[in-house]
């Protein structure tokens, strides 16, 4: 098995390093090439208006739908997997979530607290300048902040509006892998 960290904004160094260190191999992704053999890809934080028309240019985003990836998102990478951002149509829709960006507000009003995550236990969620999920259409609510989904699964896809990968704690990557 091998996993792709989509190498073009974001935490990419610090999504390969807990992937490594539960014996997962990786490869960094920056063009469609990349992704031939992959099982799986996690998409980091950034800025989601520039990882999508970077992704688009080199057609990454149409290659994760042919190749029908799992996707992991984090943050960013969950605007772009979602169906719904803001009344348009998402990047590459595999979860149906209607998304708002910066749903919780500016960098000033990030924010770290404990969340709950089904299956995982008590989880430090990072929140920073974070989506909001408004709805989900279909698919399983994991994890809630005050009665809000934060992370959420359908099939072998993990969208999260928090980072995980901030402290090294390797049980939601290892998580998305065990779905695989």
């Amino acid at each position: 098995m091998e996993i792709g960290v989509l190498d073009i904004q974001g935490d990419v160094s610090e999504h390969v390093s807990i992937l490594q260190s539960i014996g997962v191999k990786t490869r960094s992704v920056r063009k469609v090439s990349d992704l031939e053999g992959l099982s799986g890809i996690v998409m980091p934080g950034g800025e989601s208006t520039v990882i999508g028309s970077i992704m688009s240019q080199r057609s990454i985003s149409k290659g994760i739908i042919e190749r029908k990836l799992p996707v992991m998102g984090t943050c960013a990478g969950l605007i772009l997997m979602s169906k719904n951002v803001e009344g348009k149509e998402g990047l590459i829709p595999l979860l149906d979530i209607s998304i708002k960006r910066n749903g919780f507000g500016s960098q000033r009003e990030s924010f770290e607290t404990d969340l709950s995550v089904k299956g995982i236990g008590k989880f430090r969620g990072v929140f920073i300048r974070a989506p909001r999920i408004i709805r989900v259409n279909s698919g399983d609510v994991l994890a809630t902040y005050d009665g809000e989904p934060v992370m959420v699964s359908d099939g072998k896809h993990l969208g999260l509006s928090f980072h995980p990968e901030i402290y090294g704690d390797v049980r939601i990557h290892r998580y998305f892998i065990d779905r695989l």
